[in-house]
């Protein structure tokens, strides 16, 4: 396990909270809330029936199991759900087939204080893990944006914060403007101050340095970054920037001499999708790095997506990250 997962479960531990698992037919997600409540990371609710859970030969003793169709609370937030909709036409009925979806009835219960933070996706897409969080719980307040990042925790490496990086956005927004870049970059900036404990040291990444190359997308990066420093003047923000200029320091004193972030960075923004998700994949194979999210950004309270292909030490180190994002948004209030 790394150093960086073993610190976020111990940060887990230390102020315990409650996250909804909604996927209670899969048995990743079973084995995975076994070893949750074993270890004391949080408390957990799954979604699903209780004969399902049992088929699966699983002990869940200690865990919440919640069958949408039967709560107590069930007709309550489909009340709350249609009233959330009620502006895009939605009716009670149509709320109650909704909250028979798991990730809607999970994501209603974050929104009403039920739970802390919802982990799903072993068995959901993305689109069907974020549509409920983002009808339901919307954007955090002064946020624009839900976005994702990537936490790098990347061996023997002598850049970033020793080799830890914050890498955005690699899985949802595919060609942000620069107004939507910037947000990326502040929301990755404190993903980074609130997971990895350090200073944010954020470049926005290019082709270009300092104006070392030109056309529309280096504009783009550089009209970010101006953005972003004005939205954040207390965070260490800078760009445009190449990758190696940004996090290498002999480069980045050649290469942009008079930037408080050339040479080490720790937090690297990237222009579209296509170039987030081939970076950093790449550093996650060729580094032999471990790489743990999506983590999403910008959301009122936390929700997480798994990848289909997880395993059960993704899902127990998500709901680990899921928790020690709920206890920063409480520490705000």
């Amino acid at each position: 396990m790394s150093d960086f997962l073993t610190k976020t479960i111990e940060k887990a531990k230390a102020d315990r909270q409650t996250i909804v698992l909604p996927e209670g037919s899969d048995i990743r997600t079973l084995k995975a809330a076994r070893e949750i409540i074993d270890r004391g990371i949080a408390d957990v609710i799954i979604l699903g029936s209780e004969s399902d859970a049992r088929a699966h030969g699983v002990d869940f003793d200690g865990a919440t199991i919640v069958d949408p169709a039967t709560s107590d609370k069930f007709e309550a937030y489909a009340e709350k759900f249609a009233e959330l909709r009620s502006k895009k036409g939605v009716t009670l009925e149509q709320a109650r087939e909704q909250m028979l979806d798991v990730s809607y009835f999970g994501a209603m219960m974050v929104y009403l204080g039920d739970a802390d933070g919802m982990v799903s996706g072993a068995c959901h897409s993305t689109a069907d893990t974020l549509r409920p969080a983002l009808q339901i719980l919307r954007t955090a307040p002064g946020t624009k944006l839900v976005s994702s990042s990537f936490v790098m925790d990347v061996p023997d490496c002598e850049f970033g914060d020793g080799g830890l990086f914050v890498m955005g956005d690699c899985a949802l927004n595919m060609y942000p403007d620069a107004e939507e870049l910037s947000e990326i970059a502040i929301a990755s900036a404190h993903t980074f101050e609130k997971l990895c404990g350090g200073t944010a040291r954020v470049a926005l990444l290019s082709y270009s340095s300092c104006g070392s190359g030109k056309g529309d997308s280096v504009d783009k990066v550089r009209e970010a970054a101006h953005i972003a420093k004005g939205k954040a003047p207390d965070l260490q923000i800078d760009g445009e920037l190449q990758a190696d200029a940004a996090i290498v320091a002999s480069v980045g004193s050649l290469k942009a001499p008079d930037s408080p972030v050339a040479g080490k960075a720790n937090v690297l923004v990237f222009p579209n999708i296509d170039a987030g998700n081939i970076g950093y994949k790449l550093v996650q194979r060729l580094a032999k790095a471990q790489a743990y999210g999506p983590v999403m950004q910008g959301m009122a309270k936390p929700v997480n997506d798994l990848s289909r292909g997880c395993s059960v030490a993704d899902i127990v180190g998500t709901v680990a990250i899921t928790c020690v994002q709920s206890q920063a948004r409480k520490a705000l209030r």
